[in-house]
């Protein structure tokens, strides 16, 4: 469903350097950490799902944070994250798969790989427990979500507006992200996920990304029918552990 029209040009950067980029050399096969069953864990322990992302820098953001990657992994899990993001895009995130295995190695959650994939080679580049395919940049979603199945990889489908939602769900994926940062003018409004996300669907695993800083950004996306939420500068900006525990932990456990 490819549509790159109107796109900001920082992200027409990224895809033109993401169509460049080549893939692994053999296929991964993967033996996945389940993202719903630890979400439903993180529930039962009384904490809010917080996807944290590992991110040294984007396009969004000013500066670069170099501490250790593996590190800061630990510290999100210690302030209980259900899980983790890591960005293996290398020219304007500052990532790489080396960082995602390493991560991944360290820590028990699941982890998701972040990238802009658009070929399956592309999905050999390194194991994770989940992939991003981002809905408006796939040339066939239901083709990459099936290679990205018969490896192993549990798959979120990134989506901004009700027809890549039903995209998404005709290519029957199970867990939907919706991102409140608009591709084209990467300018964010926490409003999309409430009217995008779509409802009655208990089969789907549905994750807000974006624009979420405050605990009341937390309690307004669970409210709108998150199931867990991705969260990536409001983490990385400061004390990595102490933004976690914040925004994992419910306000009458405060």
């Amino acid at each position: 469903m490819t549509d790159t029209g109107g796109i900001a040009p920082a992200v027409e950067s990224i895809l033109a350097t993401a169509r460049q980029r080549g893939g692994g050399d053999e296929r991964v096969s993967v033996d996945p950490r389940p993202l719903p069953a630890a979400i439903q864990r993180a529930e039962a322990a009384g904490r809010v799902p917080i996807i944290a992302e590992i991110k040294p820098t984007s396009p969004t953001t000013d500066g670069e944070r170099r501490d250790d990657p593996v590190e800061l992994a630990e510290q999100m899990v210690d302030g209980g994250a259900t899980a983790l993001s890591v960005l293996t895009e290398p020219e304007h995130f500052g990532g790489s798969p080396e960082t995602l295995r390493a991560v991944r190695e360290a820590v028990d959650v699941p982890v998701l790989r972040k990238d802009f994939i658009l070929r399956e080679d592309q999905l050999d580049t390194v194991e994770a427990d989940l992939i991003l395919l981002i809905a408006r940049f796939v040339d066939d979603l239901d083709e990459l979500v099936t290679a990205a199945r018969e490896r192993g990889f549990q798959v979120l489908v990134e989506t901004h507006t009700e027809a890549e939602v039903e995209t998404a769900l005709d290519a029957g994926a199970e867990i939907i992200g919706v991102n409140n940062r608009d591709l084209a003018r990467l300018d964010v409004d926490l409003s999309t996920f409430e009217s995008v996300a779509p409802s009655g669907s208990e089969d789907v695993t549905l994750i807000a990304e974006s624009g979420i800083s405050t605990q009341g950004d937390v309690e307004r996306m669970r409210a709108a029918g998150a199931d867990a939420l991705l969260v990536g500068s409001a983490i990385m900006d400061g004390d990595v552990a102490a933004n976690t525990r914040r925004l994992t932990t419910t306000e009458t456990e405060q």
